[in-house]
């Protein structure tokens, strides 16, 4: 049983950012918060086994694994630890993404925490998805519509344990803190603040007017480059 306190955004908001995928949000992004240009996204290329799933959005509960090292705490102390990181990622602002990173350094990824059971149990638990630069396994057992992004498909779980949760984690290239609004797709991920969220959707589609003229032509049988030039100035134009 999940409890999805009343997030900071209306859902009607997340709702709306959910409706364009991630690349558009990050041209949305350029529009409003342009001083975030070259931070708040991954930058390293994720893979999605299920790349048609619409995109999600959410608050993220983050985590850091390991998993070549066997966990130093006694097997009690392990089973309160992971009771107390089941609370975390079940309470708080919903929905919510799980984003966690793999601290195993130049052998990231050598043990999967994803596969059947916690893909599973983190839908239960009020998760999206996840997005992870370490491994994932069971893809074909994988909670239905449960969206990952990982750094690798891999075979075993190794020692892999939760090192610590709550905290903040660097995944690809993106910094997130627990909390942070998530928007992700097969593309990969974004953190979206909290006080541009609204202006997005109207931001998307200025982006989407924008591209409009330069598309019809460059799809059209009667391109040329004038006529480029044109789409191009008209597209300028429009705000």
């Amino acid at each position: 049983m999940t409890n999805s306190a009343t997030g900071p955004l209306p859902a009607s908001v997340l709702e709306a950012l959910g409706r364009y995928d991630t690349p558009t949000i990050c041209n949305a992004m350029e529009i409003v918060a342009p001083e975030r240009r070259l931070i708040g996204y991954t930058t390293k290329p994720l893979v999605c086994p299920f790349p048609d799933l619409p995109p999600i959005v959410g608050y993220a509960r983050t985590v850091a694994i390991r998993s070549v090292l066997k966990s130093s705490l006694p097997a009690e102390e392990q089973s309160r630890r992971r009771i107390d990181y089941y609370e975390y990622v079940g309470t708080g602002h919903g929905p919510r993404i799980s984003v966690i990173q793999d601290i195993d350094g130049p052998d990231v990824g050598y043990g999967a925490f994803w596969g059947e059971v916690q893909s599973n149990v983190h839908k239960a638990l009020g998760c999206l998805g996840v997005i992870t630069d370490g491994s994932i396994r069971d893809i074909p057992q994988w909670a239905p519509g449960f969206q990952a992004l990982a750094g690798s498909i891999g075979p075993s779980h190794a020692w892999v344990h939760a090192e610590s949760f709550g905290g903040e984690v660097r995944v690809a290239g993106m910094t997130v803190k627990s909390d942070d609004l998530i928007h992700a797709d097969r593309h990969g991920a974004i953190v979206i603040p909290l006080d541009v969220a609204a202006k997005l959707p109207e931001a998307a589609e200025l982006c989407g007017r924008r591209e409009t003229p330069i598309l019809e032509i460059a799809r059209s049988p009667d391109f040329s480059l004038e006529k480029l030039k044109a789409a191009l100035k008209r597209s300028a134009e429009i705000h």
